[in-house]
Formats: C-alpha cells, structure tokens, sequence
C-alpha cells in the first residue's frame, strides 16, 4: 500500500476489505478458521522486521527481540483479562501449548483424561498416547452430539464429571480438555461453566481455545479461572503464521516445570527455591525460531484496533454467520445446525444434502480437489452424528454473496460425490458378488 493504512478510515465491512488481504482475487475464502489470514499491513511489518533482525542477527537474537515479545505479552495479557504478565507466554500453536500442559502432569495409575468426542484429533492422540505409556493414565469420552443446547451440554458434563470422580476415587488425578470453540463443527461450548464444573469436582482444566482469540470478546481469566487456556493468534487474530498464546496461572506453573523443547534456562524443581519457578524464562528462549510472528502480534492488534475494535469486528462476524448459514441452507435444501445462534460465534454450520450415513474415507479428498481445485473456493466439511456438514467461516472480507456462491457450487459438488461414489461403490458390490 502507497501509503499508512491508519492514515484514513477504514472502509465498510465486506468486499471493501479485501485489498487489505493478499487473496487470489478469484478465490472465494470461508475458511478463514482453519488457518487464518494476514492482513497486508501485518505482513508488511513481517517484512520489515524480519530485515532488521536479518541486517544483525546476534543484536536482535541476543538483545532487542525481549522488549518487543514482553509488549506481546502485555497486549495479549490485557485482551484476555489477565492482569499478571507473567502468567502469559507465547508458543508456536495450540496444539504444541496442549501438549506442553500434558506432557508435563506427573501421571499416577489410576489418573484419568477426559477428552470429548470433537476433540481435535491431535489432541485426543496426544491423550492416547500417554495412555499408551507408562503408568498408563485412563482416558474417558464425554460425548457432544449437536443438535443441542448449552444447558444440555453443562448439566451432561457435570453428570460425566462427577461418574469419573466416583469411579477414580477421591486421590486421582483427573484432567480434563474442554474446547472453547470447538473445530468441527464449528461451535462456541459454555466453556466457562465447563471450567467451573471442573472446580467442583477438583478436575483440572485444559481449555483449548484455540478458535477463542478474536472470535469471542470480553475474556476474563482472572475471573473464569481456568487451570490452562491455551489459544492460536493466528487464526481470528489476524497475526503472522504461527502463533498462541499459553495462559499459566500462578497457581499451577509448578506443574508445568518444563517449556517443550527444554529451555537453557530449566531448573530443576529440587534446585529451585521455594515459590521459584522461572515459568516465564524458559518461553523467551528454548531453541532458535523465527521470532517475527511473536513479535508482529501488536501489529495485528493495532489493524483491529484500526477496523474498530474487537466488538465490531465480532458483531458483523457473528451476523454475517448468521444470515449466511440460513442462506446455504436454503439453496442446499437442508437446515443449520444452530438456528438460534447459541453456539454461533463467526462459524456457522449447515448440513450438507447427502444421505445420513453415508460416509467413505475418499469424500473428504474429494471435497478439497473440487472445491479448492476446481472451482477456488473453500469451506470446510466434516461427518458428526451421521450427517455431512459444512462449517463456514465468517469474516470481515466477505459478504453474503460469498455464501450464495459457495451454496451453488457445493451442491453441485455433492450431487457428483453421491454419484460418483455410487457408481464405484456399485461397481465394487457387482464385482465382488
């Protein structure tokens, strides 16, 4: 851009926004949940600050990146309702922040995990394979089948929790992974009273969160009191490819005594004093990485802050959703699976029109090649509760025309999925008989 995009208003939500994205102008994009987006303004201070740090090396890598990583730190600290710095650190996604908190719990036989059936698939293989190794931790489902509700959901844990409780005895150690948003489908759980059910059963708490940043507003730790939150930058932040933030309060950063990779600066806990747990220390450097994502997350919050903030972001997010969802379902002939909006943030979910049931390994592929390959748009799908869905994100560059047009084409792709497929299928069941 010629000029400071700061230099003048914003333009209206929608089409408008695009030049300030580096998208194919063609490609039609409601999956920005998936990866996230960069703006050009963001990545232009990627660039530049990646040729300062590239210009001395050692000055930045030795000297200069610190102060910039602890204003990170302050600006995140502050949007989720964190008042102690120190108990905010950055890491590369949700996924590697997870698996930090988990790898580092001292399992006992007789501990359990509790994970739900919309897991995201790595972490539930993260539970199971600490499972698969000694002592051995169980792992127990706590399902989710949408349709639903938030108070069907909340009173179903607290039934789950306090089974789990009773089976474990009272001196097991119970941790459970809540998604905050979850990724398929795409819905917004009541995670806080999740999280306060957990207390209640003295469980602890893993929220993944990492659609949460900058889908949601108004995050208060402090007061909801999570054991561990952990969300990605990039995705609804609009920060530089890859970044989460890793809330550990006070409270608990003697259980996590080690960043993953181990730090320079690890202590050992039998070395430490008392009350020392150097969290922080061991974040600011565990290896060599490219610190320009890290470091650009002002920036991504000062392009929001320049949009008009996080609630009118969030708002036309969370109505274009809306009236998107209730768009595809009326040209795919098929309804949303969340009309009221409870579960909505910017991620709507609608069904596809394809026979309940029907569900083969190829169809997933088959999506991504006529969608992305063939006619350069997306929006993600998923099987749940034996139906095919869609889970479209809704952000600041689109408009309803992108759900009009998504709508038309994804029905032609699943008429030709169903088609196709039956004819294999067909002609496998002729040769096999």
């Amino acid at each position: 851009m010629s000029q400071p995009y700061h230099s003048s208003p914003p333009p209206p939500f929608g089409h408008a926004i695009l030049p300030f994205f580096l998208f194919d102008p063609n490609y039609v994009n409601l999956n920005h949940g998936s990866y996230g987006s960069c703006p050009r303004p963001v990545r232009d201070a990627c660039i530049e600050l990646g040729d300062q740090i590239e210009s001395c090396p050692d000055l930045w890598l030795r000297l200069k990146y610190q102060p910039k990583l602890v204003a990170a730190r302050q600006q995140l600290a502050s949007l989720i309702g964190v008042k102690d710095v120190d108990e905010v650190v950055l890491v590369p996604n949700a996924s590697h922040g997870i698996n930090t908190v988990m790898r580092n719990f001292l399992w006992n036989e007789g501990d359990v995990i509790i994970i739900c059936n919309t897991t995201y698939n790595s972490i539930s293989r993260t539970a199971a394979y600490l499972s698969d190794i000694p002592p051995h931790p169980s792992v127990s489902q706590f399902s989710i089948l949408f349709p639903t509700s938030h108070a069907e959901v909340s009173a179903a844990w607290r039934k789950h929790l306090a089974s789990v409780r009773a089976s474990a005895g009272p001196n097991a150690k119970i941790v459970a992974v809540i998604d905050g948003l979850i990724s398929n489908p795409g819905c917004l759980l009541p995670w806080e009273d999740m999280t306060a059910a957990c207390r209640e059963q003295d469980v602890w708490s893993i929220i993944d969160a990492a659609h949460t940043i900058g889908q949601q507003v108004d995050i208060n730790l402090d007061e909801v009191k999570p054991d561990f939150w952990i969300s990605n930058c990039h995705k609804w932040l609009f920060a530089k490819r890859s970044v989460a933030v890793m809330y550990v309060p006070k409270r608990n950063q003697h259980i996590v005594t080690s960043s993953f990779p181990t730090a320079h600066s690890y202590i050992s806990p039998k070395d430490r004093k008392e009350g020392e747990y150097n969290f922080v220390d061991q974040y600011e450097w565990n290896g060599t990485i490219d610190w320009v994502p890290y470091l650009t997350v002002p920036d991504a919050l000062a392009f929001r802050s320049w949009l008009g903030g996080e609630h009118k972001i969030n708002d036309y997010c969370h109505k274009l959703a809306m009236e998107g969802g209730k768009k595809l379902a009326e040209i795919l002939g098929t309804r949303v699976m969340d009309p009221d909006g409870e579960f909505t943030a910017a991620m709507v979910n609608v069904q596809l029109p394809i026979p309940p049931n029907y569900a083969y390994a190829e169809m997933d592929m088959m999506f991504k090649e006529k969608l992305l390959v063939k006619r350069n748009m997306f929006g993600a799908q998923y099987y749940h509760n034996s139906l095919w869905w869609t889970r479209c994100s809704a952000q600041v560059f689109n408009d309803l025309s992108d759900f009009e047009k998504f709508g038309k084409a994804l029905k032609e792709v699943c008429f030709e999925i169903v088609e196709e497929l039956n004819k294999t299928k067909g002609m496998q069941q002729i040769i096999r008989s």
